[in-house]
């Protein structure tokens, strides 16, 4: 957090692992960069380019969803 205190900090992207344990830790440091009131974002995550669609489970799919764009 100190280099975000000393300023010249817009953006802060969070780049964790889509497990439980993921989730968590950018849960927590979104809550504490909040409080610097810089832009906070994350990584993109959904259905993999390529993979076939039969075989993406439930909460891929779900992600996928809430992160869709209008063509």
């Amino acid at each position: 957090m100190g280099r975000i205190d000393r300023g010249g900090i817009n953006e802060v992207v969070i780049a964790t692992n889509f497990t439980v344990e993921g989730e968590a830790t950018a849960l927590y440091q979104t809550k504490l960069l909040k409080l610097k009131g810089v832009k906070i974002t994350r990584l993109a995550h959904g259905i993999p380019l390529g993979s076939d669609i039969e075989f993406v489970d439930a909460a891929t799919v779900q992600w996928a969803l809430q992160g869709r764009n209008e063509l």
